[in-house]
């Protein structure tokens, strides 16, 4: 599909290079530290560069990761705040290994590992989402952890990651999904003692928009890696057709976006957010792409895929998106709906370069 005479993968270019003209890789912010808001971004970096074919994009990539990572293959990593944040980017190593063989990117990968198997857990065995959450579990935690761990079991013959991402991702369902409308909420304390939770389920009060986005996204990455014989493949397949259909509900009918509280269109003061709908769009384009959604389900990529678009202001050569909800904690729905936007800020460009590349490929594969 065309809009204004461009194609999503020309979106996806225009989106990247308008990042890499502000910042060289060194610059990416936050400068000095290796975390996800960059990894979001050099994700969809990644599968641009796949793509396209760019080589600059590969090489972007590359030097960030040789200004993390010594000669020795030690990477800046604050051992004081253990968070899977600081290791989500590391799912580009793979490929960087790959193509290089260069073991500095491996003894990292190897390094990571070692933290996954030591990773403090709640009663029922669910990662704490950060050595200073005790016993919570937040649905960001599976896209920060989830495909690294199915893609070090796949590139290093470690089948027994697939059980622990098995185990995170089953406990969010099982314990996370709303019954009435099939949404998640953001987060989970098993504990039942923190602040912001129900003191009966031990659950946060709200479905929040990237939260589900980041989930939604990770079950799909997830399921490249799990093979076909693994029987707990049908149990990733069933979570992420539920997660979807769940979503379609809560599709804007004017907009084709969703709402930063997803279930709260109607609600005073509530507004479309562009992360979450590009990441729900990655998911449902992914879906179908692997034929675990019917082409019917095109209709609601097609819609937010516009309206994203749509939604896009350019300034010379840059590409801007809007309405992306800043990183955030855990909280009530005036919490929420209040917290700051920001334009073109990591979360978002990369969301929107997962969307378009995915949305690309999936169009240009089924010929919808």
């Amino acid at each position: 599909m065309i809009i204004n005479e461009k194609s999503a993968l020309d979106y996806a270019q225009m989106g990247a290079d308008t990042i890499i003209r502000k910042f060289p890789a060194s610059e990416l912010p936050p400068k000095n530290r290796f975390h996800y808001h960059q990894g979001v971004f050099l994700s969809g970096v990644e599968r641009t560069y796949i793509l396209s074919g760019n080589r600059k994009y590969y090489n972007y990539i590359k030097d960030w990761m040789d200004y993390y990572i010594d000669d020795n293959g030690k990477i800046r990593f604050d051992e004081n705040e253990r968070q899977f944040d600081d290791m989500q980017p590391s799912i580009m190593l793979f490929n960087l290994y790959k193509e290089t063989k260069d073991e500095r990117y491996k003894k990292v990968l190897d390094d990571f590992s070692s933290i996954v198997d030591t990773w403090p857990t709640n009663a029922r065995g669910g990662f704490w989402h950060k050595y200073i959450r005790p016993n919570q579990m937040w649905l960001d935690g599976l896209y920060m952890i989830g495909p690294y761990c199915v893609m070090y079991a796949h590139y290093f013959n470690k089948p027994y990651f697939h059980e622990k991402i098995f185990r995170q991702m089953n406990l969010m369902r099982c314990n996370m999904t709303d019954p009435k409308t099939g949404l998640l909420y953001h987060a989970w304390d098993d504990s039942k003692v923190i602040d912001w939770c129900d003191k009966t389920t031990g659950l946060s009060p709200e479905f929040w928009g990237r939260a589900i986005g980041w989930y939604a996204v990770a079950v799909m990455d997830i399921l490249d890696y799990i093979p076909q014989n693994d029987p707990r493949r049908h149990e990733f397949i069933s979570a992420a057709i539920d997660i979807i259909n769940a979503l379609t509900r809560f599709q804007d009918e004017e907009s084709g976006l969703w709402f930063q509280v997803v279930d709260k269109g109607d609600t005073a003061g509530n507004w479309l957010e562009t992360s979450c709908s590009c990441l729900y769009t990655y998911a449902i384009a992914k879906a179908v792409k692997k034929g675990l959604l019917h082409k019917s389900y095109a209709k609601y990529i097609h819609h937010s895929y516009k309206g994203i678009i749509n939604s896009l202001k350019f300034m010379e050569e840059d590409l801007i998106i809007s309405n992306i909800c800043i990183g955030t904690g855990v909280g009530d729905y005036q919490f929420y709906i209040n917290r700051p936007t920001a334009e073109n800020d990591l979360h978002g460009m990369g969301a929107f370069l997962l969307m378009c590349t995915e949305y690309y490929d999936t169009c240009r594969m089924l010929n919808l």
